[in-house]
């Protein structure tokens, strides 16, 4: 099966569980969104996920082979993060030479032409760069290596409205040009709401679901009014969370949206992935 899969994967730190029990797989050809709260075990998994710490149960299947300490496996997989596990001493340009020994597929003038589509000065040593232009980098290393699974952790972390723009320009084009996994995880869910296919949403160490971008909206409707009338329409709804607004009552509701009746004094309105997202993970915390 061509796939990253989690079994039964559990992580704990102490009494602490980070991950519990955690189940699920990123299907080859994909692009998913990896969301969570903080602390909601994001980090965790894409480390263990990427070699860089081990589960204490459970495994990590890549293509059906076990990744644990497996290098012959984890040259399918890189995972961009916040770590810095690059040598201080060593230029931008210094740094696309190694990874290109490391890796058979990274794709060199690939790599120099993303970095000056950012304007990233590749003689540069890698401490020198802004928090901005880190980040720049480590994208720019992600998409010029093929590979069938990609991880981005924040990738946009310290960039301007323009920069962002462009990554997700330059991978939604990586994506049509050579179709691969690719995992986002990221807080600026609304600015990566049409780009993700598939979302993958964990609450305290645990799956809360999985489901296509496009299922999980089109079953999402926000009903505001007054508090009576919005109480007596939730009846025998699934309703995820409340938000008050002066004397305006809205509820979060996943289910199919009905037709109000002519005259209704209630408001149906689209809910966005951000507040689906917030209004799931406050249930979750109940």
């Amino acid at each position: 099966m061509k796939a990253i899969q989690i079994n039964h994967i559990t992580k704990r730190y102490g009494n602490v569980a980070a991950l519990e029990d955690l189940s699920f797989s990123f299907e080859y050809g994909k692009i998913y969104g990896l969301l969570g709260r903080n602390g909601a075990g994001k980090s965790t998994l894409i480390n263990i996920i990427a070699n860089r710490l081990f589960a204490d149960e459970g495994e990590v299947l890549i293509d059906g082979l076990p990744a644990k300490e497996n290098m012959a496996v984890h040259e399918k997989l890189f995972c961009m993060s916040d770590q810095n596990l690059y040598d201080s001493n060593l230029k931008i340009r210094d740094i696309f030479k190694w990874t290109g020994r490391f890796y058979d597929h990274f794709q060199m003038d690939q790599a120099f032409e993303i970095a000056e589509m950012f304007s990233l000065d590749t003689k540069k040593r890698f401490p020198a760069l802004s928090n901005g232009q880190q980040s720049i980098f480590k994208l720019t290393v992600a998409l010029a290596l093929d590979v069938p699974y990609v991880i981005f952790d924040e990738p946009v972390l310290g960039l301007d409205a323009n920069h962002r723009e462009l990554f997700y320009h330059l991978l939604l084009r990586d994506y049509e040009e050579r179709q691969r996994t690719i995992i986002l995880a990221t807080h600026l869910i609304e600015e990566v709401a049409n780009i993700i296919e598939e979302v993958v949403l964990i609450d305290k160490g645990r799956l809360l679901l999985q489901e296509s971008a496009e299922t999980l909206l089109d079953r999402g409707y926000c009903v505001s009014g007054s508090e009576n009338a919005v109480r007596d329409f939730c009846i025998d709804k699934q309703v995820i969370g409340y938000d008050e607004l002066g004397a305006l009552r809205l509820a979060y509701i996943l289910g199919a949206r009905e037709d109000l009746p002519k005259g209704s004094p209630l408001q149906i309105s689209h809910m966005n992935l951000q507040k689906l997202f917030v209004k799931l993970t406050e249930k979750g915390g109940n």
